[in-house]
């Protein structure tokens, strides 16, 4: 019987498809093909302040894991179009269902944050205690 990963573990290989979704230039660019195919210069124009370095090493990172899907086409220029494949397309919904749960709660993390930032108490009462000066 196989042994079922336990990402607790420094070794465990599902570490490193964890980094991958908690990378936000791969979720960024999953969602955005999650739409369709997508030419590079057309996924640097969608995803703000990522530059062509981060974008042409993120996309290299997803194809190798088989997420996305690199096609060139003998063009002049050479045209180069990205896309999902089946396994992305199986990760792209449930980041994107990440994406839905952070733009309805963003309200409440910003909230939060400033809660904390002043030193208050959340609403439930849990969390850090106000600084008190003795």
């Amino acid at each position: 019987m196989l042994k079922r990963p336990d990402p607790f573990q420094a070794l465990c290989p599902t570490r490193r498809v964890l980094d991958r979704i908690g990378d936000t230039w791969a979720v960024l660019i999953l969602v955005a093909l999650d739409g369709g195919t997508l030419r590079f210069n057309a996924l640097r124009r969608r995803i703000e302040n990522i530059s062509q370095k981060m974008l042409s090493q993120t996309l290299k990172s997803l194809e190798r894991d088989g997420l996305v899907r690199r096609e060139v086409f003998a063009t002049v220029p050479v045209t180069v179009e990205y896309s999902l494949t089946g396994l992305g397309r199986t990760l792209s919904q449930t980041v994107h269902q990440l994406t839905l749960w952070a733009e309805a709660h963003i309200g409440e993390i910003e909230a939060a944050q400033r809660r904390y930032d002043q030193g208050l108490a959340p609403p439930d009462g849990h969390g850090p205690a106000p600084l008190s000066l003795r």
